[in-house]
């Protein structure tokens, strides 16, 4: 199987709502967002634990009535050649999925929830389209990400936009733009950057983040498109 675990965390009681889950962590992204704190994922060269498919169905095979749920983060996890035959493995053992993604492969996206594989979906938003290749700092085809939008928000199942947000790089004009881009969208989330000790772009660990006050002022004009809007 053609599938790379870059990392695992055994429990989580936060990434999936509700439940005890498990983290899968891939590698390798198609994204380079000067922010993301998981730079040895995004190269393929990460340090955290690697172990084959085969141990991970072992375990998770032990761990069937003790865990709920799997996420599958990143990286960027729809890049795998054999997600969909990792994902139907997972859920032979009868696991809730939930998916983590970046949006930019629609089509996966679209197998995934055409053959009921996926229970729950995280899609980072990064920018308006119109800024997605400074955020992302490769050129972007946008109308994949408007395309896996429109996916996401018209399926059976549940799911979340979020955001990581940067002063320095959204601005309100940006966020009334996200926020007409997923009008009408269930949940959508406020990420405060955090400094980390290893991101890509180390000079963003300088900048600053909005404000409480400024965050609250951004929530309420958020919440005048989407159903609901909380900062993390």
């Amino acid at each position: 199987m053609q599938f790379v675990i870059g990392g695992l965390k055994k429990t989580s009681l936060i990434d999936y709502p509700d439940k005890i889950s498990t983290i899968v962590f891939t590698t390798g992204c198609n994204f380079r967002c000067g922010y993301c704190h998981n730079a040895g994922l995004v190269s393929g060269k990460s340090k955290n634990e690697v172990c084959s498919t085969d141990s991970f169905f072992d375990f998770l095979k032990k761990r069937v009535g003790k865990l709920d749920a799997v996420v599958i983060s990143g990286g960027e996890a729809t890049l795998q050649p054999d997600l969909i035959e990792f994902v139907k493995r997972i859920k032979d053992f009868g696991y809730l999925v939930k998916l983590d993604t970046n949006g930019y492969k629609p089509e996966i996206i679209y197998r995934l929830l055409e053959n009921s594989l996926v229970d729950y979906i995280a899609m980072d938003i990064k920018a308006p389209l119109d800024k997605y290749a400074f955020i992302t700092n490769v050129d972007i085809d946008v109308v994949k990400i408007k395309e896996s939008i429109n996916l996401i928000m018209s399926s059976y199942i549940d799911y979340e936009f979020r955001t990581t947000v940067l002063k320095k790089q959204l601005d309100y004009i940006d966020f009334n733009k996200i926020a007409k881009l997923i009008k009408g969208a269930k949940k959508y989330f406020l990420q405060k950057f955090v400094v980390q000790s290893e991101i890509l772009d180390e000079s963003l660990n300088k900048e600053e983040t909005y404000t409480d006050e400024e965050f609250k002022k951004i929530k309420e004009m958020l919440q005048q498109f989407i159903n609901v809007v909380e900062v993390r």
